[in-house]
This record gives C-alpha cells, sequence and structure tokens, in this order.
C-alpha cells in the first residue's frame, strides 16, 4: 500500500487508461475542450510526481502510539516529510480533477486515482476525509459547469459528487482499519516475539540452575561419601599400621581399593548416564551390596530386612530408594554414634514402596536448622517422585527415617542405578 512503485505503476496505468479513453469511445470534436483535458491529466501527473510520491511510503496512516489513528490528531511519521505536500497535491488534484471534467465529462474518472491517493498521502482520517470533500466538490464543480450549469447539471454533478465521496470514504476507512489492524498485528506479535524470547532465556537460566542443583546433589550422593568412605579407610589402615596390625591394614587397604573402584564407576555412570537399570532382583542385591559395605566399618551392627520385596520397582523409584538409603546410612555413620541400624526395604505387587532407616544413636532436634545437602537432598528425590518422606528423632532418643513412594514415580529424568560409596 505504501510501495512508490506500485503506485507508479497504478498512476500511469490509470492516466494511460483515461487518456485512451478521451481519445477514442469518449473524444470529443472540440480541440481546445481536448487540450484541456489532457492538461489535466499531465497537470494531475505533475502534482503527484512533486508533492505525492515523496510522501508516499513516509508518514504512517495509523497513530498507535497515541491512539488517535485517523480519528483527528496528528499521525505519527514513518520519515521526515515536508508539510506542504499534502495540501499542494491535493490543490492540484482537485484542479486538474475539476477542469478536466468541466472540459469533458469524462474526465471525472480522474477521481478514481485522485481519492486513493489522497487517503494514502494524508496522515490521518481527518485529512483523508477532508481530502475526499474537496476531491467530491471538485468532481461536481467541473460536471456542473461542464453541463452548462444548469439544475440538471447541478443535480448530475452532485449525485455524482455525493455518491463517489460515500465510495471513497467509506473504501478510505476501510483500507485504514486494515492498515491499523496490520500495525497493531505488528506490535503484538513483536511483544510476542520478545516475550517468548524473555521465556526462553529464564528457562535455560531456570534450567541450567536446576541442572546444577542436580549434579551437586549427585556428586554428594555419590562421589563426595565414597571419597569421604576412603579417607575414614584410610585413617584406619594407618592407624592399624601404626599398632602393629599388618594383617587388619591389609584388609582395609583391599577395602579402600574396592571403594576406589566403585568411584570410578560412579564417576563414569555420573558422566555417561547411559547404564542400564536392571530389574528387581539386581535391586534387592544392590541393596544388600551397599548395606554389606557400612557395615565394614565396622561402627555398628545393620540388620536388613528385604523380604517384603515381592513386586517390580521402576528404575526411578530404585534410583531414590538407593540414594536415601545410602545418605540414611551415611548420617548415622558420620553423626548418629550408633550401636544397632534396622533397615527395611518393601515393595508391593502394584509397584509401591517404602523404606526405613532406625538407628539406637545420639539423635537430634529436627525442629533445629541443618546445613548440607542429606536430608534436603533426599527429600527433594522423595518430592520429585511424589513420595513422602519423614524424619523422626529426639535427643538420646535414636532417628527413624521413612520414604513411601506411590506406584507410579516420575518418567521424564533418569538416573544410571549405581549404588553410592561410603562416608
Amino acid at each position: 500500500m505504501l510501495s512508490r512503485r506500485r503506485w507508479d505503476t497504478v498512476v500511469a496505468l490509470g492516466s494511460l487508461v483515461i487518456l485512451a479513453g478521451l481519445l477514442l469511445p469518449f473524444r470529443t470534436d472540440d480541440a481546445v475542450r481536448m487540450m484541456v483535458a489532457v492538461a489535466a491529466v499531465a497537470l494531475f501527473l505533475v502534482g503527484y510526481a512533486v508533492a505525492g510520491r515523496p510522501a508516499i511510503g513516509r508518514v504512517a496512516l495509523v497513530d498507535l502510539a497515541a491512539g488517535s489513528g485517523f480519528g483527528g490528531g496528528d499521525g505519527v511519521g514513518i520519515g521526515p516529510i515536508a508539510a506542504w505536500r499534502f495540501p499542494v497535491f491535493l490543490a492540484v488534484s482537485a484542479v486538474a480533477v475539476g477542469v478536466g471534467a468541466a472540459a469533458v465529462p469524462f474526465m471525472a474518472m480522474l477521481q478514481t486515482l485522485a481519492y486513493p491517493l489522497v487517503w494514502v498521502v494524508g496522515d490521518t482520517r481527518r485529512r483523508g476525509i477532508g481530502g475526499s470533500a474537496v476531491i467530491a466538490a471538485s468532481v461536481f464543480t467541473g460536471t456542473w459547469l461542464g453541463h452548462g450549469a444548469n439544475a440538471d447539471s447541478a443535480l448530475a454533478g452532485g449525485a455524482t459528487g455525493v455518491f463517489s465521496l460515500v465510495f471513497a470514504i467509506a473504501i478510505g476507512l476501510w483500507i485504514a482499519s486494515i492498515a491499523e489492524w496490520g500495525e497493531e498485528r505488528e506490535r503484538l506479535l513483536a511483544e510476542l516475539t520478545a516475550a517468548q524470547n524473555q521465556v526462553e532465556a529464564l528457562s535455560r537460566e531456570r534450567g541450567a540452575a536446576a541442572e546444577r542443583e542436580r549434579l551437586a546433589r549427585d556428586i554428594h550422593d555419590t562421589l563426595a561419601q565414597t571419597l569421604a568412605g576412603l579417607v575414614i579407610f584410610a585413617e584406619r589402615a594407618g592407624r592399624q599400621s601404626r599398632e602393629g596390625q599388618p594383617d587388619a591394614a591389609a584388609t582395609t587397604i583391599a577395602t579402600v581399593e574396592q571403594v576406589a573402584r566403585d568411584a570410578l564407576a560412579e564417576a563414569r555412570a555420573l558422566v555417561a548416564r547411559t547404564a542400564s537399570v536392571p530389574r528387581e532382583p539386581a535391586f534387592e542385591a544392590a541393596i544388600e551390596r551397599l548395606v554389606e559395605r557400612f557395615r565394614a566399618h565396622g561402627a555398628a551392627r545393620i540388620d536388613l530386612d528385604a523380604a517384603g520385596i515381592v513386586g517390580d520397582l521402576d528404575r526411578e523409584a530404585q534410583v531414590v530408594l538407593l540414594r536415601c538409603l545410602q545418605e540414611a546410612l551415611s548420617n548415622v555413620m558420620k553423626h548418629a554414634a550408633a550401636g544397632r541400624v534396622d533397615v527395611r526395604v518393601a515393595v508391593s505387587a502394584e509397584g509401591s514402596a517404602e523404606l526405613s532407616v532406625a538407628d539406637d544413636g545420639r539423635g537430634f532436634d529436627p525442629a533445629q536448622p541443618n546445613r548440607g545437602f542429606g536430608l534436603e537432598g533426599m527429600r527433594e528425590r522423595v518430592t520429585l517422585a511424589r513420595g513422602e518422606f519423614a524424619v523422626s528423632s529426639a535427643p538420646e532418643a535414636g532417628t527413624k527415617l521413612e520414604v513411601r513412594l506411590p506406584a507410579a514415580t516420575i518418567t521424564d529424568r533418569a538416573e544410571p542405578l549405581t549404588p553410592g560409596g561410603t562416608a
């Protein structure tokens, strides 16, 4: 609509059609009138080239920022434009149409070019309507004078002017509304694109933060505990060596070697994240290996009850239970000073699971704030699995940790099943 080249084509073809009609089917024998009509077309083309064409594409048809649009008030310019161009183009067009229609009635056809250009060159609805009224008045005047300036010519000119004015205003307002809708749609699309980009950036940031938290939790639950276990075993081996117990020290060193191999496997699994998770028998065996590893500490007696495992457990639930058991036993060894730990794992035929770890250690006050990833990490894992997590404890009264998982757990996250290290 605001392309100069397109309007050049429209104006050129329209002028050629009008001249062809003037010279052929609507030709008049009056040479003077013919010359005036041709001059009117030439005048219109000059006005378009000098005043109209430079304004096309440099003014906005809608003032969306002010909300006024063509409804009165000034439009918002897309680029700088001289204020004289519209009134000059309107005056030249009105003269060309009026004089042309007065010379040859067929020249009223020139209004078909004048009306749309008035709306395009004008920058407000007010100018479009006002300019259309001026063109309609010139059509009436030219037709009235061209038909002899009598009542019949006045009626003919008035009818022509009124109908053309109503049609021009209706079409102009319709086109303006389309342009306004297009501008609004473009603005909303730009806002939507910006909002989508912002949401995408926030999602990336949130995803990165969640991934960092997950990695921190995984490292704490696996490598950190395994390395802490290595420190404990190394200290034990050193103490046994200093006390002259070479056989015991050798046994402890063998345990250190095994734990180190497990740590290597955990590191590889943490990086690859592709290790397959076995079904139920391997899960029960993984629990037994994990408990046996903590038994090797020799600090507390650990009784395992896995007779309640009768159903199948999906991969994510297995990972959650193993990590919670690992963290619970690690906390017992580091903080509880317990003499006995009872571990119970049960899986129903429907796939729901329960884990309980109870010790007779020194206990703690759950209401007091704690530091580290231990309990909070377990709570997060269980929450992600839509399960229940509970800790009951009191000073000098031991601690009991309970985890319950429903039959359907999260399936959109995967983790290799590797029993964690010790701490």
